[in-house]
């Protein structure tokens, strides 16, 4: 759920002045993560890289209270949920959109079993299941290519967060993989966006599966 909020009464206030009517308030910040756990938990248990990733996204998101705001038209919005968005490619030969719900609270099984449950189901149907009940975290993850970063286009309708990657790159005992995450000015700062990042990079080191 979520519900309209004066942005005069929350600590975005000032951001909300500045860069609500700003032709460009997008920001994209880049880093490289050590993913080689991903990597190692992904072969061993036979999980799909991108879903254990898109996890740790949302455990990490979780921690920060800006993510669960989003400037929408000219109003602040405050929402209860997340969900993490992953692009399926269909059975059409295209690409559709997945909205998967997120909760602190939930194991790896439970986000991987909605993971899989959604996605072969968006990749049948080729229709986009949306939540937009819930705060949803783009992501692009460009597997087939070595990219070194990415911008996200701006559309003046989507000011969700997004995060892009490519191919992970493994070299002797480190894995690395190069992503970038595009934020909406008015929604977070850059202090938060950087301060998402690390706890990204802790929630992957001390990612656990039962």
């Amino acid at each position: 759920m979520f519900r309209e909020i004066d942005p005069l009464n929350t600590s975005r206030a000032e951001a909300f002045a500045l860069w609500m009517k700003a032709p460009m308030p997008m920001v994209t910040l880049f880093k490289t993560l050590r993913v080689e756990r991903l990597r190692k938990l992904s072969r061993r248990k036979e999980l799909k890289f991108n879903m254990l990733l898109c996890y740790c996204i949302g455990r990490a998101a979780s921690q920060v209270e800006e993510f669960f705001l989003l400037p929408v038209g000219e109003r602040l919005l405050q929402y209860d949920a997340l969900a993490v968005n992953t692009i399926v490619a269909n059975k059409k030969g295209g690409v559709s959109s997945c909205d998967v719900p997120f909760s602190k609270s939930e194991s790896v099984a439970q986000f991987n079993a909605d993971y899989l449950r959604l996605t072969r189901q968006v990749a049948q149907t080729c229709e986009n299941h949306d939540l937009g009940e819930c705060m949803v975290i783009g992501t692009s993850a460009l597997v087939a290519s070595d990219i070194d970063g990415a911008v996200g286009m701006y559309s003046g309708i989507f000011n969700n967060p997004f995060l892009i990657w490519g191919r992970y790159r493994h070299q002797w005992f480190r894995t690395t993989l190069r992503i970038s995450f595009q934020f909406h000015h008015t929604q977070m700062d850059g202090a938060h966006a950087a301060r998402f990042l690390e706890l990204l990079q802790q929630e992957i080191d001390g990612l656990k599966v039962d």
